[in-house]
């Protein structure tokens, strides 16, 4: 069986472009919204969306690898690279170094590719990783570089990436490819069809130790932002992380062959349904405002703690609602009181209730856009 890179015609992909073109539209249309809720959201209030949207994918393309990270590290990391006031949380340093990463992707979207660039995010993202022999290079080892599981004495390849001699070459036309097909250069590729070739085209050469899905994934975020003409803050890892299964699937089948129409189809449905969960978020963000807006003076401490953490679980709530039992648990407070705290909260309406006796649950009352 052969791989990608060893097939007659490597690296050019085959495709159909008339497959891609609604999806390439689709991408187009909603980058705008995007762009437009973005615009609803107050100056002084942008810097802390970045700071959520950055933060969830840097906890969510880390997860993908299977590494669990802490949020606040992460969030508090993200407030020093950015130059913002920083909060007391210790930095720790994988978190420190996945943010750094993120914000240099952020920040230096419309720098042309170069090796250096890769060398800077390998070392931010890696340096913490004493068991690597290389690191803010490409890999040296002659050992075969390979993805593999199931047991150590009867192992599965899934995939064997080219000899380490090989990596410098292939990432010269690498990173010339990158560039060339970038807006406004000599053949410009659409945005969805460009991301999704850049990933699995990188992915294919796992130029690195480690690190490589972070990067591949870090570097279809560089050429969106590039297509679009704005730093990306779409829920690429995000959504990819809800289909972890079938993204290793796909890169798998792809990594077989040069006709990647399906790769691309599927890749460019995980960043339509990104953009999705972006505005989403976005949106919740600004209601969030706006509830604050209604209701902070009218809320007690009490009341200002439980409603903190009902946002910190996102735009979907509390799963089932919150009930008084969370909120004796948020609280601390006796029963009597969370009861009046809760009835006092309907009467506001800070939150709707739904349900009767033990059954009784309470939901944000939100004004989306």
């Amino acid at each position: 069986m052969a791989w990608n890179w060893q097939i007659s015609g490597w690296p050019d992909f085959r495709y159909d472009a008339a497959v891609l073109a609604p999806f390439e539209q689709r991408f187009l249309l909603s980058s705008g919204e995007i762009l437009g809720a973005v615009h609803h959201v107050s100056p002084s209030e942008r810097d802390q969306l970045r700071i959520d949207l950055l933060s969830e994918e840097a906890m969510k393309t880390s997860a993908i690898e299977g590494e669990m990270l802490d949020r606040q590290s992460v969030q508090s990391s993200l407030r020093r690279q950015l130059g913002l006031s920083p909060d007391s949380y210790p930095t720790k340093p994988r978190e420190q170094g996945v943010a750094e990463m993120m914000v240099d992707v952020y920040s230096t979207y419309a720098e042309p590719l170069t090796h250096e660039t890769l060398f800077r995010w390998h070392s931010m993202l890696l340096s913490h990783d004493r068991r690597l022999g290389t690191i803010g290079a490409y890999r040296q080892h002659e050992d075969a570089m390979q993805i593999v599981s199931g047991r150590i004495d009867r192992p599965v390849v899934h995939f064997e990436a080219p000899p380490s001699a090989q990596v410098p070459d292939e990432m010269d036309r690498y990173v010339d490819w990158f560039n060339v097909t970038a807006p406004g250069a000599e053949t410009p590729l659409p945005p969805l069809t460009r991301a999704g070739l850049s990933h699995l085209y990188f992915e294919s050469i796992h130029p690195f130790e480690d690190g490589n899905g972070r990067l591949g994934r870090a570097l279809a975020e560089k050429s969106l932002a590039q297509n679009t003409g704005q730093p990306s803050l779409i829920a690429l890892a995000y959504s990819i992380e809800r289909e972890r299964k079938a993204y290793y699937d796909q890169l798998e089948r792809h990594q077989k062959t040069l006709d990647v129409t399906p790769w691309l189809e599927w890749f460019a449905k995980s960043v339509l349904t990104a953009q999705q969960v972006t505005l989403d978020r976005v949106g919740f963000f600004i209601a969030k405002a706006r509830f604050y807006d209604r209701h902070r003076t009218q809320l007690n401490a009490r009341q200002a703690k439980a409603i903190e953490r009902m946002f910190r679980e996102g735009p979907d709530g509390f799963k089932g609602g919150l009930s008084a039992e969370n909120y004796l648990s948020i609280t601390g407070t006796s029963r009597a009181t969370a009861t009046r705290d809760l009835q006092n909260l309907v009467e506001m309406g800070a939150v709707t209730r739904t349900g009767e006796r033990r059954y009784t649950r309470y939901w944000l009352t939100l004004q989306h856009l």
